[in-house]
């Protein structure tokens, strides 16, 4: 019974640390895939930078730029799941 409170409360700086990590973790692909020659998205992007596929760019980064704005916000209403105080705001 204990636990569950302590399990609940300890959870929220980790949930904080992974939300952000996770995003990291999809954008170094962009350096491994270019460094060991991997064929997947981050390759496209950095070889649409090489020849100047300005959109192709602007669309890959609005995909970057998508996948951390969702993380921020499936971080921040985890929040309220965690932490039935959190909730109460407002």
């Amino acid at each position: 019974m204990i636990s569950r409170h302590i399990l609940r409360n300890a959870l929220i700086p980790v949930v904080t640390v992974l939300g952000p990590a996770l995003v990291d973790l999809i954008a170094g692909a962009v350096i491994t895939e270019s460094i060991f020659n991997i064929p997947g998205i981050g390759k496209f992007f950095v070889d649409s930078i090489f020849q100047r596929d300005y959109s192709m760019i602007m669309g890959s980064t609005l995909v970057y730029a998508t996948l951390v704005v969702l993380a921020n916000i499936l971080v921040d209403l985890s929040y309220g799941f965690l932490d039935p105080r959190i909730r109460d705001i407002g």
